[in-house]
C-alpha cells in the first residue's frame, strides 16, 4: 500500500455510530483509534474530536455533533486542514447530502479523508469517493425497502406494527390481552356507549383505577381526553389491523376488545360532539342557581343578553336582572321577571286532554317505528355480510395490483361509511333504550302545569326547560314578555287543543284514528 503524503496543518476527527451498529466494529472507541493512526501516518496533529452516537445518517436534521464540526471548520479554517472519518458513510449515506457537505469543507480548502477507504483529489479519487457514497445510499436504499416490505408482510398476515393500545402487551411480535388492563378498558368502551360520559370523565375514571398511558418504559402519564379519544377511534379494539399508508383493514391475530356495534356506536356519539357547536342557549349559559333566567332572556332595545346581580339596599340584599350591554333600560327585578316566566309558562301548559291525545300518538308512532326497525334489523344482516364480503373483495384486489391505491381509498371510504350506517340499523339500543311509559308518565306529570315543574326544577333542568320551548329566548319588553317565539315542535303539539279538536263525547274521544296517525306539528 502507498504511504500517503505527509500534509501541513491539524486535522479533526468525526466519529458516529448509529442505534443498530452499536458492535466492536463500529463502536466510537474502534473508530477513534484507527481515525488517530491515520492521522498520525499523515502527520497531522489532531486538534478536536467530534463524537455522535445514535444518530441515523438518513439526513443530516438531528445531529448536532456534525453540525458543530461543520461550523467549527468554517470559523478555524485557517488551522484546519483535514478532516477524518473512519468510512465515509459515516458522514452521511445521502449521497446528495454527502456531496454537498464535502463542496462546503472544500470551500474552506478542508481535504475530507477516509481511514480506511481511498479518498484523495485526483479525478480517479474522485470518482471512486462518489461511487462509494453512492453505494452507501444504495445500501441504506435496500435496507428501508426490506424493513417496508417486512412491515407490510406482518400487516397482511394481521400483526401489529410498532407499539400496541391501552389494554394490550406486545409480546415476541404479538399483540396480547394485558391482564391489569385490558378489562378495565374494556368496560369504558361500554361506558362511553352509552352516551352518558364524555371523554374526560372516561379518563378520570381510568385514572382513579389505576390505568396510565405512555409507552417508554417507567413513565406512567395520567390519560387525558385526547389520550381517551384516540383510543376510541382506534379500530384495533374490534380486532382489526389498519394502515392509513397503505389503506388497508385486515383482520388482526390479536384477541378483539369490543364488537363492530359498539365500535361504531362510539363513533357516532363522538361526531355529534361538536365543540365548535355554539347554537344552544343552555350551553352558553353560566351557572348561577341565583339567577337561572340570565342569558334566557333578552332586551327588547338592543338585544343583548340578560344577566343578574345583587343590589345592597339599606336594610337587606335585592336581585335584579338587567341587560349586559347598560343601553339605559331599567334593571328588572328577580320577583317581577320570574313570576313573569311562571305566568307564561302558565299560559303554554297541556291540557289533559291534549296530552291525552299527545301520548296516544306517541304509542302509535313507537309501536311502528319499533316494528319497522325490526325489518330494516334483519335486512342489516344481509347488508352487513356483503359489505365485509365486497371489503374483502377490494383488499385482495389491492394486493394483486388490480386496484390502484387511490382507488382503493376511495373505494374502502365508501364501505366504511355503508357499515357504520348499517350497524347503527342493527343497534338494539337506538329504540329500546326508551322506556315508552316512563316518557309518557314525564310529559303528563311535567307539562300540565308548566310553572309548577319550573319552580321545582334545579338550574339545569331549568335550562332545558326553557330553551326546549323558546329556543330563541324570551325578549323582554319592560312590561312583560314580548314577541315569544314558541319551537315549531311545541307550537304543533299546542295547535291540537287549539284547535278545537272535540273532546268529551260518551263514546271516549272523537279524534279519528286516522288522524291521531298522520298528524304532524304545523311548521
Amino acid at each position: 500500500m502507498k504511504a500517503p503524503e505527509k500534509m501541513t496543518g491539524q486535522a479533526v476527527i468525526y466519529l458516529r455510530v448509529s442505534t443498530e451498529e452499536q458492535v466492536d466494529n463500529y463502536s466510537l472507541d474502534t473508530q477513534d483509534d484507527i481515525c488517530k493512526k491515520e492521522a498520525e501516518r499523515r502527520g497531522l496533529p489532531i486538534l478536536k474530536t467530534f463524537r455522535e452516537e445514535g444518530k441515523s445518517a438518513k439526513n443530516i436534521k438531528g445531529r448536532p455533533g456534525l453540525i458543530e464540526l461543520l461550523e467549527f471548520c468554517r470559523k478555524s479554517k485557517r488551522d484546519v486542514s483535514a478532516v477524518i472519518v473512519y468510512r465515509l458513510d459515516r458522514i452521511s449515506r445521502q449521497t446528495a447530502d454527502y456531496l454537498a457537505i464535502r463542496k462546503k469543507l472544500a470551500e474552506c480548502e478542508i481535504e475530507l479523508i477516509s481511514a480506511t477507504e481511498p479518498t484523495g483529489s485526483s479525478p480517479t479519487e474522485t470518482f471512486i469517493e462518489t461511487m462509494l457514497a453512492g453505494f452507501a445510499q444504495m445500501d441504506n436504499d435496500v435496507r428501508s425497502e426490506r424493513s417496508r416490505n417486512g412491515m407490510k408482510a406482518r400487516l397482511l398476515a394481521g400483526l401489529s406494527n410498532g407499539y400496541v393500545p391501552l389494554g394490550y402487551l406486545s409480546r415476541d411480535g404479538y399483540a396480547m390481552k394485558d391482564s391489569a388492563t385490558f378489562d378495565k378498558i374494556k368496560a369504558a368502551w361500554e361506558l362511553m356507549a352509552t352516551g352518558t360520559k364524555s371523554l374526560k370523565d372516561i379518563a378520570d375514571i381510568l385514572n382513579e383505577q389505576g390505568v396510565r398511558g405512555g409507552r417508554k418504559k417507567g413513565s406512567a402519564p395520567l390519560l387525558r381526553p385526547q389520550t381517551m379519544s384516540r383510543v376510541f377511534h382506534n379500530k384495533f379494539y374490534t380486532g382489526k389491523v389498519t394502515s392509513t399508508k397503505y389503506g388497508l383493514e385486515i383482520n388482526g391475530q390479536h384477541p378483539p376488545m369490543v364488537t363492530d356495534e359498539i365500535f361504531y356506536k362510539v363513533q357516532a356519539i363522538l361526531d355529534g360532539r361538536n365543540p365548535s357547536d355554539n347554537n344552544s342557549v343552555s350551553k352558553r349559559s353560566h351557572d348561577n342557581p341565583d339567577f337561572p333566567m340570565r342569558r334566557l332572556v333578552k332586551c327588547s332595545k338592543c338585544g343583548g343578553t340578560f344577566t343578574g346581580a345583587w343590589s345592597q339596599g339599606k336594610k337587606q340584599r335585592y336581585a335584579y336582572y338587567f341587560c349586559r350591554n347598560r343601553c339605559g333600560c331599567q334593571s328588572v327585578s328577580r320577583n317581577e321577571l320570574e313570576g313573569a316566566t311562571e305566568g307564561l309558562l302558565e299560559s303554554v301548559s297541556l291540557k289533559p286532554e291534549t296530552i291525552e291525545v299527545f301520548n296516544s300518538f306517541l304509542r302509535t308512532s313507537y309501536h311502528n317505528r319499533i316494528s319497522f326497525w325490526q325489518k330494516r334489523k334483519e335486512q342489516a344482516d344481509v347488508e352487513l355480510r356483503e359489505l365485509y364480503k365486497f371489503r374483502q373483495t377490494l383488499i385482495e384486489k389491492n394486493i394483486s395490483g388490480l386496484y390502484s391505491d387511490d382507488v382503493f381509498k376511495e373505494q374502502n371510504k365508501l364501505v366504511e361509511e355503508k357499515i357504520k350506517d348499517v350497524i347503527f340499523v342493527k343497534s338494539d339500543e337506538v329504540m329500546t333504550k326508551y322506556n315508552l311509559e316512563a316518557i309518557t308518565t314525564f310529559i303528563k306529570e311535567k307539562f300540565e302545569n308548566l310553572a309548577e315543574t319550573y319552580k321545582n326544577s334545579n338550574l339545569i333542568q331549568v335550562r332545558v326547560l326553557m330553551c326546549s320551548i323558546f329556543p330563541e329566548r324570551l325578549e323582554w319588553g319592560y312590561s312583560g314578555y314580548s314577541n315569544t317565539q314558541i319551537s315549531p315542535f311545541y307550537r304543533g303539539i299546542m295547535s291540537i287543543q287549539d284547535g278545537g279538536i272535540p273532546f268529551g263525547s260518551p263514546k271516549g274521544t272523537r279524534t279519528p284514528v286516522t288522524r291521531m296517525r298522520t298528524w304532524r306539528p304545523n311548521p
